[in-house]
């Protein structure tokens, strides 16, 4: 029971040391001092204010932007490397790909963000695009690293699948693409949703490869949050963090009502066939 206790207070402690400083940057965006650790009286100025700030709120948008863009072509890239892992066998050249795709995984940041640098300037000298690095460079980039994440998710739920109902189908007399999209997309859909938010947090958390690939007037908010902590931290960028933080954390909550509907229907369609047979 003693060890129980223990363990208890360590979760405790770990959970507190995770979510304080969350709590504490919510609660001091509410401060009415400009000096973030000094309580100064409750205001919500630093919100109003913040609808002022071009550079920030110009930085969020285009943050938004290319996390929602690489998160989608991370999951539609990933899903058919996953799927090609999982379901094709031995093919020639499979350990190779494998290690390729999982690569980012493992590989330093700066070396990823250095070598899409080299890239990007060596594909403009050559065939002239990209002109000049930007929201689309930061895109590839982020779309690079993201991607390894979604096609590991996605290839360890296609394994715990069972393969008889793909099997079935195709006896049965279904193509390939119709049990994919009728069968084997429904069932990985909670996977593929997981993996479309890891890639967004990611790619919108990010400073060290967004800071190689991008270009004048294209700013993500960490590195304008990185660049301006140097000088003190304004209490402009809690508003902003809350407010992020609130947005992503509905994103989250609905992508969880909706994959908990899908599991209450498929419990019901299961539950109908089983009365029905």
């Amino acid at each position: 029971m003693k060890q129980m206790g223990k363990l208890a207070w360590a979760l405790w402690f770990g959970y507190a040391f995770l979510y304080v400083p969350i709590a504490l940057l919510i609660f001091y965006s509410f401060n009415e001092s400009r000096l973030v650790t000094v309580w100064g009286g409750f205001s919500t100025k630093w919100y109003a204010e913040l609808l002022q700030n071009d550079q920030l709120l110009g930085a969020a948008w285009l943050s938004l932007k290319v996390a929602a863009m690489s998160a989608t072509a991370s999951v539609i890239l990933g899903t058919v490397a996953g799927l090609a892992l999982a379901r094709f066998g031995r093919f020639r050249g499979r350990t190779l790909f494998g290690g390729m795709i999982t690569a980012p995984l493992v590989m330093p940041e700066v070396i990823t963000g250095l070598s899409l640098l080299l890239l990007f300037v060596a594909l403009e000298q050559a065939i002239g695009w990209p002109d000049g690095r930007g929201m689309t460079t930061i895109t590839i980039a982020h779309t690079t690293f993201t991607m390894a994440y979604v096609a590991v998710i996605i290839q360890s739920r296609l394994v715990s699948l069972d393969e008889s109902l793909e099997e079935a189908a195709m006896d049965l007399g279904a193509r390939p693409a119709k049990v994919f999209f009728v069968i084997t997309l429904p069932i990985i859909a909670p996977a593929i949703v997981s993996g479309w938010l890891l890639a967004f947090t990611l790619s919108l958390d990010d400073v060290v490869v967004a800071s190689f690939v991008s270009g004048p007037g294209s700013t993500t908010l960490p590195m304008v949050i990185f660049s301006s902590v140097k000088f003190g931290i304004s209490p402009q960028i809690n508003a902003l963090a809350t407010l992020m933080m609130v947005v992503v954390a509905t994103g989250i909550f609905i992508a969880s009502l909706v994959m908990a509907r899908q599991d209450r229907q498929k419990k019901r369609d299961e539950q109908m066939a089983v009365q029905g047979g």
